[in-house]
C-alpha cells in the first residue's frame, strides 16, 4: 500500500499533557501537507486549531478531539457537556472514552445510554467510541461491538494510547467480525511502521490514530 493512501486514513495525533500551541500548530501544518484525515488534539486547542486551519487555503483535515479522556469515568453529564463545548469550538469529530468500570459491572444499559447521548450531541458529526481493549476480555470486546453498533456511533476505537497497551491486529480482526456494517474501526496506540499501518487497514480499520506515520513521511521526503 502506498504511503499517500495510508496517510489518507491517519488521525494525526498529539494528546500529550504538555502539548503547546506551537506543537499543535505544527501537526496542523503537517496534516495539511500530508493530507491526513484529521488532527486529533486536546479540547483546549480545538477553537484555535479550527480557526488556524480555516485560514489555510486548501486545508481539508477535520479537527478531532477527545472526551472523558483518558480514563472514561467522568459522568455522562460531564461528557455530554464536554462534547457540546468541543462542537461549539469547532470540533468535527469526537473520540469518547467509555466507562470501563461499567463494562466490568455489566452496566450495559448505562453504556448504551451514554454513547447514544453523546451521539445525539454530535448530530451529524463523527463519534468514535474508545473501549481501551488492553483492559478487556475478548468476550467484553464482542459485547461492546454490539453496544456501539446499537447506540449508533460511527466508529469503534481500540485504545487511548495512555493505557497498558495499544492496537493489536487481533483486536481489529475481532472488531471486523462482530461490529455492525455501519460502524467503522479506528486502530490507535503504538502504530509505528508503514507495514503495521497497512496491515491494520487490510484487517478492516478505516482510521489510524498515530503521529509516527507523518514522521515517516517526513523522513522519506
Amino acid at each position: 500500500m502506498e504511503l499517500k493512501e495510508i496517510l489518507r486514513h491517519v488521525d494525526h495525533t498529539l494528546l500529550a499533557q504538555d502539548a503547546t500551541w506551537e506543537q499543535i500548530r505544527q501537526i496542523c501544518d503537517d496534516a495539511v501537507t500530508y493530507q491526513t484525515a484529521s488532527v486529533c488534539i486536546p479540547p483546549s486547542y480545538v477553537k484555535q486549531a479550527k480557526e488556524y486551519l480555516t485560514g489555510i487555503a486548501g486545508s481539508t483535515p477535520a479537527v478531532c478531539t477527545v472526551i472523558g479522556f483518558p480514563n472514561g469515568y467522568n459522568t455522562t453529564a460531564v461528557k455530554e457537556y464536554e462534547t457540546k463545548d468541543a462542537i461549539a469550538n469547532g470540533a468535527d469529530e469526537i473520540d469518547m472514552v467509555i466507562n470501563i468500570g461499567w463494562v466490568k459491572d455489566q452496566k450495559y444499559d448505562c453504556l448504551l445510554n451514554e454513547i447514544r447521548t453523546l451521539k445525539a450531541a454530535c448530530g451529524s458529526r463523527i463519534l468514535k467510541v474508545i473501549i481501551e481493549t488492553c483492559l478487556l476480555t475478548d468476550a467484553e470486546k464482542v459485547k461492546l461491538c454490539e453496544i456501539v453498533t446499537e447506540a449508533g456511533a460511527d466508529f469503534i476505537k481500540t485504545s487511548t494510547g495512555f493505557g497498558r497497551g495499544g492496537a493489536t491486529f487481533e483486536d481489529v480482526a475481532l472488531f471486523a467480525e462482530h461490529v455492525g456494517s455501519d460502524v467503522k474501526i479506528k486502530a490507535a496506540g503504538g502504530i509505528s511502521s508503514l507495514d503495521d499501518a497497512a496491515e491494520f487497514l487490510k484487517l478492516g480499520a478505516s482510521r489510524l490514530g498515530t503521529s509516527r506515520i507523518v514522521k515517516i513521511a517526513k523522513q522519506q521526503g
